[in-house]
């Protein structure tokens, strides 16, 4: 068997603490669109070296979150609307393939993993509720991606939990110029838990459809694009 660094480990680790803190940064409007900032500014910001730092800004941009500006650093990525809709396109066809296998028998094993989502969900549906969409963003990407790990295969799994952080990064900005939330944001996490529960395929569908939706139709208004 081969040794194992501990320290790798720890600054591994450490990178994916400073991705996940940086994610949320951007997800929460502290960090806006467009917004440049060097290594060695997050660094000194959070107290660590500049490798781990580094490694966690790399890793961002791959996932499409950030940009490298040449000899200034990295910044924030500005989505456009039309990548919304594209977003939206794609988070369709993901959620369809996910939950393709829903006609096959039940596994008696998926009311207990379930009764687990669905406190994600209820907490999302609550925050949505209330407008917190810093709470909201939180429960709702713990709650898909628990869901498409039930349903879906681990590829699909992390290809759709990293479109939501974009598609989530992508609305943000729109969503933040809105005073009151309270009542505009989705809550059907629950429905959609119970539907699956049923294993009722044409349900599940027609509640992701309508999520979907009703998401861009509140982009798209937002943005000023179309009428209230």
């Amino acid at each position: 068997m081969p040794a194992f660094d501990g320290p790798a480990v720890t600054r591994n680790t450490l990178r994916r603490q400073i991705a996940d803190a940086l994610r949320d940064e951007i997800l929460a409007g502290r960090l806006c669109p467009g917004q440049e900032f060097t290594v060695k500014e997050i660094a000194e910001g959070y107290g660590v070296s500049a490798t781990p730092v580094r490694e966690a800004l790399v890793d961002l941009t791959a996932k499409g979150l950030l940009d490298s500006a040449e000899h200034r650093g990295f910044r924030v990525h500005e989505y456009s609307l039309a990548d919304y809709r594209a977003m939206i396109e794609a988070r369709s066809l993901v959620a369809d393939g996910i939950f393709r296998g829903l006609s096959e028998a039940a596994d008696p094993r998926l009311p207990v993993a379930l009764a687990g989502v669905r406190r994600r969900g209820e907490e999302a549906a609550r925050a949505a509720a209330a407008g917190d969409l810093t709470v909201l963003i939180g429960y709702d990407l713990r709650f898909w991606r628990e869901l498409s790990v039930l349903f879906g295969n681990a590829y699909l799994s992390d290809f759709f939990h990293r479109l939501r952080v974009q598609s989530w990064m992508c609305a943000v900005p729109y969503l933040r110029r809105c005073g009151d939330l309270r009542g505009t944001l989705w809550s059907g996490h629950c429905d959609l838990v119970d539907a699956l529960a049923r294993q009722d395929a044409h349900a599940a569908h027609a509640i992701v459809a309508a999520y979907n939706s009703d998401s861009l139709r509140l982009i798209e208004r937002l943005a000023g694009e179309r009428p209230a």
